[in-house]
Formats: structure tokens, sequence, C-alpha cells
């Protein structure tokens, strides 16, 4: 099983493909310098693999190296953040 993960800009998405196939993805709205992340789906027959946490930890990994914050309001990338402790509570916008 081979995964990637792409940055589709055009979309304001990441994606998460297994042997090509998209998997899944997040979707956020970007204005300034924040990033809203509002949705994330996994698709069924890839559900119960990590894929969303793997897909979320790279979204936020790359969010934070091109100096946004986040708005997490998906409840999916709210509770990554959470479970994650101190790791990504710089990027949250108050």
């Amino acid at each position: 099983m081979t995964v990637t993960i792409e940055h589709d800009t055009a979309h304001s998405r990441f994606e998460i493909y297994v042997d090509s196939e998209l998997a899944g993805y997040s979707e956020y709205l970007e204005q300034d310098d924040v990033r809203t992340f509002h949705h994330t789906v996994t698709f069924p027959q890839f559900r119960g693999r990590g894929l969303a946490a793997t897909l979320t930890e790279h979204a936020l990994n790359d969010t934070s190296t091109q100096g946004f914050r986040v708005v997490p309001t998906c409840w999916f990338v709210r509770d990554f953040i959470d479970a994650a402790g101190d790791r990504y509570a710089d990027l949250v916008e108050n």
C-alpha cells in the first residue's frame, strides 16, 4: 500500500491517496494568514487505517511551515489537535 498526500491549492484541500486512488481529503478556507479546516473525509472503503490522522498531521505541518494559523471547525481536526497536547497549540487561532 503506497500512501501519498497532495496539496490541491486550486480547491483549497489536502488529498490523501492509496495506490493512486483518492481515499480522502481535508478542506479549508484561507483568509489572510489563517486556514479554517472545516471538513475532513475518509471514504468508507479506506476507513480504519489511520489515513485521516496521517492527512491531518501533514496538513497541520504544512500550515505551520507556510506560516498560517489554524481554526479547526472540523471536529476531526479539532480532536486531533486536542489529542496532540501542546504540539499544535501555537497554531490555533484564538
